[in-house]
């Protein structure tokens, strides 16, 4: 197979995983998730069964597509940058990043996360992929303290992160009018605030 072919065939099986993907979420909204077979989900995208599982192992995968190739992607930025901006700062614009809006725009990725955050029977599965992305962060901060990525600090700072974009995440789906961008980054910030919180609170 010449190159050319291999990334035309590559452009197609993307196409093709976002067009089920897209006819998931639909499906997912009218039915709710716990209630949707695979085959409903097949018939929506207009596939048979089979080929619905050559491009997802099951409908819970459907809302994490390319997950560890979007988790390379955000490690190989994290190590690419100079070690010259403040930890946290960096983190909150990875996050962002890795979290981009889905070409279909903010309603469908709103209708995303809604699912991931919300639904029973997903957070084994969201539990899974919170791990890989928290361990990506705890690498980056290993580097940025000069410690071992299992040494306490970095562990630290990866289960903090994954906690400020989940309360941002949350605070997005609760108030529609605002900006993603812009409660990420205030949750980072308040991170470094939170200290001075609490000494203000006892007095």
């Amino acid at each position: 197979m010449t190159r050319r072919s291999s990334a035309t065939l590559n452009a197609q099986t993307v196409t093709s995983a976002v067009a089920i993907e897209k006819a998931a979420l639909e499906v997912f909204q009218a039915r709710g998730f716990e209630e949707t077979r695979v085959e409903d989900i097949a018939a929506a995208a207009g596939i048979s069964r089979r080929t619905f599982f050559r491009y997802f192992a099951s409908k819970n995968d459907i809302l994490f597509p390319d997950f560890d190739d979007m988790l390379q992607e955000f490690e190989e930025w994290l190590l690419a940058l100079p070690d010259d901006r403040p930890m946290f700062d960096v983190i909150a614009d990875g996050t962002m990043r890795f979290n981009r809006v889905h070409s279909d725009g903010v309603a469908a990725h709103r209708e995303r996360m809604k699912l991931i955050l919300h639904t029973p029977a997903l957070r084994a599965n969201a539990s899974l992929q919170n791990a890989k992305w928290a361990g990506v962060v705890s690498r980056y901060a290993a580097r940025c303290l000069d410690a071992s990525p299992e040494e306490l600090g970095p562990q630290l700072v990866g289960q903090i992160a994954l906690g400020a974009a989940n309360a941002a995440y949350e605070e997005w789906l609760r108030d529609e009018s605002s900006d993603l961008d812009e409660v990420i980054h205030r949750a980072f910030v308040m991170l470094r605030e939170l200290p001075d919180l609490d000494v203000s609170t006892r007095r």
